[in-house]
């Protein structure tokens, strides 16, 4: 009795990569158990769910090969938009339901300023067609928004800086290719926006896969620990030789360092008359809420704590909540219900929380049509925080979620020392540079949830699959210049309504 499966966590439950063979009492009898050959007779124990076969039959690496006769790798530079394909404007308009109607033209806005911020905002736009395309089956805990501008800096516990994926609003259980092509799509239309010349963005498109792929093929061979703990730090720049980007990343991480709680609290507090301090209004952006709204928020986080490992709650213990305000977040997020809670410990040094609302993932409608089973109904803040934790390898340690009025939440430090690359804004020499890092990040989050060795089997040792994902790139990135098109001409027609600069 056999049974063949591709991926390896579905919202916690382990499932094998490999094929995995019951071992029937009475039916199987291990090698060397006579023995004789002078080896000694191996010891017959049950198979533990959620452990790998001790000697499973086939070759992970050998099953992605064998993919490569069903999906071939170069079909993966096919774009042909359905016919039913919906629109870019009746697109913006549906993701928009449910969001508070009021910043609805502050998201417009955002996404109508070039094609990369339409492409920010249009994750579920973006899934329906990829569910249209070639897809391997194997899946993956996936980004869902793989984009080049949700890679980033930001502190770990000690206080060191980590580089890693930082965006996992539309987080699920589905094919690996499409974070990588979404990410080299983004890269082509960011190359694009900073004014590369053409073949400049298809080597970003073409580098960042490859950069996956060897980094895929990497992780194969190590040992599972040493794979599963691989930090993307000073050593990742000198394995996707991105030593022209070290400059940028000196300057990123001196500004990370800077962006903690405490400097947001100096900018947007003020001291109250009982020696506390409380956020003041800066609209749009920051603003004060009545109180009812407020104390929702602050009872929330007795659920949250509950989230939390106990070790966690004797530094929250020393923190007493001072107040809450409303704050619009970034672009694919605008229009949902975020807050910041303002936290003081005895000697009133600041902690800031976010409480973001968590919306189900705007890829879910499309995981069928591309043969993914849709998760179960849940906690939208749950998913958010588990996935999250299954691509990182250092996450917030202070990650959990809640519910707020019946809405579900995440929660998770405040400005804990992020910082960013604006891929839109590297000069040409950097752009591939930064397309192999974040391939190389990709990979690495990736093979946390799916085999490394079945995926880097798939992949192969040359650049076929390197040249068909730049090629769709490309074309999709044309698609989404069109797209953007549509929405700056539906604002100036007055179709939809849009705020800029803010």
């Amino acid at each position: 009795m056999s049974t063949r499966v591709y991926g390896t966590y579905v919202y916690g439950e382990a499932v094998a990569v490999t094929e995995a063979v019951a071992v029937m009492s009475g039916t199987h009898e291990p090698a060397g158990a006579s023995g004789t050959g002078g080896t000694a007779p191996a010891r017959l124990l049950p198979r533990v769910p959620g452990f790998a076969e001790r000697s499973a039959g086939g070759s992970p690496k050998d099953e992605g090969k064998a993919l490569r006769g069903q999906v071939p790798r170069a079909a993966h530079a096919t774009f042909d938009p359905d016919v039913s394909r919906p629109g870019a404007v009746s697109a913006v308009e549906e993701s928009s339901r449910g969001r508070l109607p009021e910043l609805a033209p502050i998201r417009v806005g955002r996404m109508a300023a070039t094609p990369f911020a339409f492409l920010r905002g249009s994750a579920g736009l973006m899934a329906y067609d990829l569910a249209r395309t070639p897809v391997t089956r194997i899946g993956a805990q996936i980004c869902g928004d793989a984009h080049a501008a949700n890679f980033g800096l930001y502190g770990d516990a000690r206080g060191g800086l980590v580089i890693d994926l930082n965006d996992f609003d539309e987080t699920v259980h589905g094919p690996w290719e499409w974070d990588l092509k979404r990410l080299a799509t983004s890269l082509v239309l960011a190359g694009r926006e900073a004014g590369a010349d053409e073949d400049t963005c298809r080597a970003a498109a073409h580098d960042t896969v490859g950069a996956y792929r060897r980094t895929m093929r990497l992780l194969s061979k190590l040992p599972a620990l040493d794979a599963w703990n691989a930090i993307a730090d000073e050593e990742l720049v000198s394995h996707t030789d991105a030593h022209d980007l070290l400059g940028t990343l000196e300057r990123v991480s001196e500004k990370a360092r800077a962006n903690t709680s405490g400097r947001f609290a100096a900018k947007s507090t003020e001291t109250t008359g009982d020696g506390g301090r409380r956020f003041v209004d800066a609209p749009p952006v920051l603003r004060r809420i009545p109180d009812g709204e407020a104390a929702a928020v602050a009872a929330s986080l007795e659920q949250y704590l509950g989230t939390l490992p106990p070790d966690r709650h004797p530094l929250l213990a020393r923190h007493a909540v001072h107040d809450v305000a409303f704050r619009v977040v970034g672009t694919g997020s605008v229009g949902t219900r975020s807050y910041v809670v303002l936290l003081l410990d005895h000697r009133g040094e600041p902690l800031v929380l976010q409480v973001k609302e968590a919306r189900p993932s705007a890829l879910v409608p499309h995981l069928p049509t591309a043969g993914f089973d849709a998760p179960e109904a849940g906690h939208e803040g749950r998913r958010v925080v588990h996935g999250q934790k299954r691509m990182q390898v250092i996450s917030d340690n202070l990650l959990g979620w809640t519910t707020v009025d019946g809405r579900p939440y995440q929660v998770r430090q405040f400005r804990n020392r992020k910082g960013s690359v604006d891929p839109a804004a590297l000069a040409a020499d950097q752009i591939d540079d930064y397309a192999r890092m974040t391939g190389a990040l990709l990979a690495r989050a990736h093979s946390h949830s799916a085999d490394p060795r079945l995926i880097a089997g798939y992949c192969g040792k040359n650049d076929e699959l390197d040249e068909a994902v730049a090629a769709f790139a490309v074309a999709y990135a044309d698609r989404t210049e069109a797209d953007h098109t549509d929405l700056v001409t539906a604002v100036r027609s007055g179709r939809i309504a849009a705020e800029t600069g803010v």
